[in-house]
């Protein structure tokens, strides 16, 4: 089936001007992907104008949480060209978070549809410095329109878009949250919905006081090994070896996190996915056995970690940014903004639309 493009899609890309400071996610693109899907069938999509949308105040999204969503990237690259990275990943994890939460999942070609399109008629939106992007935001949500505690039959998908800076540029310093978690065991930690962000932002209020920038999440069934940040894996450098969390069922599958175990091994490296207990991580950053750590998603790709706090006490980083997180974060650009060979097959080329 084919995409309808609303007639008023030329205008609103021909009025929108890019400001000269960005941010992350302040920017919208003026021009969204929308689809419909009624008692499991969904339409064909189409590209409309951004603007507000149009619910009714008893809509399952907005009282049981029926959401979930995707962040991605569209690159520029070297060649002048526009290409999305790992599209195929975040089209397989969004049909997770859907059944985790009884939604239809988004049929991948709708989902690569409304990636494709949306980045096609915002190309000239694509940043051209490195580092930066247009930053891609699928979502879906349940919108039948009835208190019951049920799932909805009805939803929409959209796609929007942001053109945007890195996410956290610079150091950043942890607090280690003992007192909450994000996620439950048997939860939805490894799914993208928004109570799991929802859930962290008490925690972020209070160590934002303190002087901190991120919580880093420790694994809610036994509160003693190192689980994520609030929106990001975590990475630890150890004897000069990359130690990660493994997948527990309570830590998000991250593409980049995904991206950067290849691409470690790649060069080179060698990769322990494990459980990281916390008291022995930071005794190892005491002693500089732990010689540097990051964080990493799509967002902010890397952000090298300079701090640890925890109950009252800093645990400083040897090295932030250390060599390897700068290296891999290097690397992985390279390949996104088309410097050098894509040997793993992850990005996928656009054809832009241009609007006269």
């Amino acid at each position: 089936m084919s995409i309808y493009i609303d007639p008023a899609v030329a205008s609103s890309l021909r009025g929108f001007e890019m400001p000269e400071k960005l941010g992350f996610g302040a920017v919208m693109a003026p021009v969204m992907f929308r689809a419909v899907c009624q008692d499991g069938c969904w339409s064909s999509g189409e590209l409309v104008p951004y603007a507000p949308l149009s619910l009714d105040p008893a809509a399952k999204v907005l009282h049981y949480a029926q959401s979930c969503f995707e962040g991605m990237k569209a690159y520029r690259t070297t060649s002048a060209g526009i290409s999305l990275f790992r599209p195929d990943r975040n089209a397989a994890r969004l049909a997770h978070s859907a059944e985790r939460l009884c939604m239809p999942p988004v049929p991948e070609p709708l989902f690569m549809d409304g990636v494709r399109t949306v980045t096609a008629y915002c190309a000239n939106l694509v940043p051209a410095t490195s580092g930066e992007s247009l930053y891609l935001r699928p979502f879906l949500i349940g919108t039948q329109a009835d208190l019951t505690v049920s799932a909805s039959t009805s939803y929409e998908f959209y796609v929007i878009a942001s053109p945007s800076e890195a996410y956290h540029a610079g150091n950043m310093r942890l607090w280690v949250e003992r007192e909450d978690s994000r996620a439950a065991v048997g939860g939805t930690g490894d799914a993208k919905v928004g109570g799991n962000y929802a859930a962290s932002l008490l925690s972020i209020a209070r160590l934002k006081k303190r002087g901190y920038d991120q919580s880093l999440w420790l694994n809610p069934g036994n509160r003693q090994t190192v689980d994520e940040l609030s929106g990001m894996n975590f990475f630890a450098v150890i004897g000069g070896e990359l130690h990660t969390p493994a997948l527990s069922g309570s830590i998000l599958e991250g593409v980049t996190r995904d991206s950067l175990i290849d691409l470690a091994r790649d060069l080179g490296y060698t990769v322990h996915e494990r459980a990281i207990e916390i008291d022995e991580l930071l005794s190892q950053v005491a002693d500089g056995t732990c010689e540097e750590a990051f964080a990493c998603g799509t967002a902010a790709i890397i952000s090298p970690i300079s701090v640890f706090g925890d109950n009252g006490e800093n645990y400083q980083l040897a090295k932030a940014p250390g060599a390897v997180a700068e290296r891999l974060r290097q690397a992985l650009l390279d390949i996104q903004e088309g410097r050098t060979e894509d040997r793993f097959g992850w990005m996928h080329p656009v054809e832009p639309i241009t609007i006269e």
